[in-house]
Parts: structure tokens; C-alpha cells; sequence
């Protein structure tokens, strides 16, 4: 199979201009992320959800920037020839811009990112323009914002009245005018997602945002169904290898508890001359007499 082609901002935007839609994967380790790659994914998104599915977090609210470049820079290994945005994490876009800037800087220069995500809307525009201004592609990230989930009231859907709706058409069209190049919308119904999608000339990526959308994303591991338990509505699973993976490691367990692995076709052999030198006698197992 032919090596992708790294996607850039003015391929995406193109890829809207012709209808083409846009598939992005979230990936956390370098395996997820040569997997994506082999599928031809368009953009891998090394997402802050890492901190619930790898991690162990309840919410993305704990993961830590190093956090964020560890799994990123291993991403980037599995992944050279696939465009890669990474989350900024909670609290180090929001206060000074000039310590955004820095933050940004180490993901892109350490994790070598395509682009960085960031969540809000015009609240957050002076450290987009800042990013921006210094060369650093932004992903824009409306709707359900998992980082504001505390304020939110929980994870609940965004735009279903007119004034909220509103305004997240108004927040995309000031993130587009600072200078984003792709736009998540997450957990919005899905004529909203419609609406905003024709109104900006960037693509949209949804996640529980509608078919009308640029592309679409979703998270490696529900994807492959590797939960085992009740997802998000907007969740399509594609394989069920909680299951299978449980069953192997059952399987696994009892052939160990059974003395039944390892057999002799998993097991390394010595030639019988090395081993009786070894034992020091040509009896094996026999004690070794006292020099």
C-alpha cells in the first residue's frame, strides 16, 4: 500500500471545496497510530480523551500537558505520514496568551504536530490569534467541550434553542475569521451542524454533529468496540473486541492455572552435551559433588 499523503490546511479546505468528506481517528500509542495510518486515515487526532481511555481518568480534566506530548510523540512514531492535531489540555490556553504560546510551542516542536486543538469559543480568541499569528495551525472545537464539562452540567447535548444555537454560529464564524483551519463540532443536533457547515468556508469535523458535516471523528477504542459498555448516541462500533479480548485473556489465565502453556512447540531447547555440562554430572537433576 502506497504511503498517505500528510493532509495539510489548504488539502483539507479543498477536500470541502469538492464534497470530499474527511475521516479523522483518535490514536494514543504508536500501534493505534500505524493502524490509522494503514487505514488511510486523513487525520489522526491525538485527543485529551486519553486521560479517560488510557488513563483512567473520570474526565480529560487531569491530563497534564507532558501527558499530552508523551502520547503524541509515540503517535507521531507510528504515524509519519499522517497528519496529526493534538489537544491542548485543560488550563493551558486560558490565562496569559503569551504562556499559551509557549505551551503550543512544546507540543508542536516536541511531538513535531501538525496543528493544535483547542476548545471554546470567543472567549479563547486572543490565544488562537496568538497561536495563529506565530504559525501554528488551529483546530477549533464547538459545541459539547469536554473540557467544560463541570460548567456544562455534565456531558449533554449544545445548540438545542435558538439563543444557544446562535451563538456557537456566531463563535465558528469568529474562530474562522481569527484564522482556524477546521472546526469539531460535538454533540449538537445535527441541523445546527448542518447550518454551521454551510456557513463557514472551513471544514467541520462532527462527532454527534450530522452527516452534513465535513468529516466526521470518532475514538479508537469505540470504534473497535473495545469498551464493552453503553456508549455515547453517537458512537458506531465497528468491531466488539472487549469481548474478544476478554475471552483471550481468560483463555490465557486458565492455560496457565492448567500447566497447559507453555507446551513444547512455544518452549527453546539445549543440545544434551551443553546441558550435561551444565548440570556438572551426566545424571541431570543429580546433585552436583563439592569441589
Amino acid at each position: 500500500m502506497a504511503l498517505n499523503r500528510r493532509h495539510t490546511t489548504r488539502t483539507l479546505r479543498a477536500m470541502k471545496q469538492k464534497a470530499e468528506k474527511i475521516a479523522m481517528v483518535t490514536a494514543y500509542d504508536a500501534n493505534q497510530a500505524r493502524l490509522a495510518e494503514e487505514a488511510e486515515m486523513d487525520i489522526i487526532l491525538v485527543g485529551d480523551s486519553v486521560g479517560m481511555v488510557m488513563l483512567g481518568y473520570d474526565t480529560t480534566i487531569p491530563v497534564t500537558l507532558d501527558e499530552m506530548i508523551h502520547h503524541a510523540k509515540a503517535v507521531r512514531r507510528g504515524a509519519q505520514n499522517t497528519m496529526m492535531l493534538v489537544d491542548l489540555p485543560f488550563a493551558t490556553y486560558h490565562g496569559d496568551p503569551q504562556v499559551s504560546l509557549k505551551n503550543a510551542m512544546r507540543v508542536m516542536q516536541e511531538a513535531h504536530a501538525d496543528g493544535l486543538k483547542l476548545e471554546g469559543g470567543r472567549e479563547i480568541l486572543p490565544h488562537v490569534e496568538v497561536l495563529i499569528n506565530a504559525g501554528i495551525p488551529v483546530c477549533a472545537h464547538l459545541g459539547l467541550t469536554p473540557q467544560a464539562v463541570l460548567k456544562l452540567g455534565g456531558y449533554r447535548v449544545q445548540g438545542r434553542d435558538k439563543e444557544t444555537a446562535q451563538r456557537l454560529l456566531e463563535d465558528a464564524r469568529a474562530l474562522e475569521a481569527a484564522g482556524a483551519f477546521l472546526l469539531v463540532l460535538e454533540c449538537v443536533p445535527n441541523d445546527v451542524g448542518a447550518l454551521v457547515t454551510e456557513q463557514l468556508a472551513i471544514p467541520t469535523i462532527g462527532i454527534g454533529a450530522g452527516a452534513a458535516c465535513s468529516g466526521q471523528v470518532l475514538v479508537y477504542h469505540d470504534v473497535l468496540g473495545m469498551h464493552g459498555q453503553d456508549t455515547a448516541k453517537f458512537v458506531k462500533s465497528y468491531a466488539s473486541l472487549h469481548e474478544v479480548t476478554r475471552s483471550a485473556l481468560l483463555a490465557y489465565r486458565n492455560d496457565v492455572k492448567q500447566s497447559s502453556f507453555p507446551t513444547a512447540e512455544y518452549t527453546y531447547e539445549i543440545h544434551v552435551d551443553e546441558l550435561d555440562q551444565l548440570y556438572g554430572t551426566g545424571e541431570r537433576g543429580a546433585p552436583r559433588e563439592a569441589d
